[in-house]
C-alpha cells in the first residue's frame, strides 16, 4: 500500500518589465536610435558611437555594473561640461570597486 500522489502547484514566474534602453538618440545629429554602446569588461573600456555622423565618446571606467545607459549619459555630461567651458574628471564618477 503506498501513499497517493500529490499534484504539484505550478510556480509562477513573473516576466521582466521593460529594461534599460541600448540604443540612443545622438547629440550632435539628433538622429533617433542612431548611438550604439559596446562595453569592453575586459580591457575595462566603453565606446558609444553614432551610426550617422561617425561621432564616437569613449571611456575607461568600466566596471560589471556599467549599462549602456551609464556611458550614453556620461557622454552627454561631458558633451555639457564642454559647452560650459569645463574640463569633466571621469574617474571621479566611477568608484572603484
Amino acid at each position: 500500500m503506498g501513499r497517493r500522489k500529490s499534484k504539484r502547484a505550478e510556480i509562477k514566474t513573473k516576466k521582466a518589465g521593460p529594461g534599460l534602453e541600448t540604443q540612443f538618440s545622438c547629440p550632435f545629429c539628433n538622429h533617433e536610435r542612431a548611438v550604439q554602446v559596446k562595453i569592453d569588461l575586459q580591457h575595462s573600456t566603453a565606446q558609444a558611437k553614432c551610426n550617422s555622423c561617425t561621432e564616437s565618446f569613449s571611456s575607461t571606467q568600466v566596471n560589471y555594473l556599467t549599462q549602456p545607459v551609464d556611458v550614453f549619459h556620461e557622454w552627454i555630461d561631458a558633451c555639457e561640461a564642454a559647452n560650459a567651458g569645463k574640463s569633466i574628471n571621469t574617474k571621479s564618477m566611477h568608484p572603484q570597486l
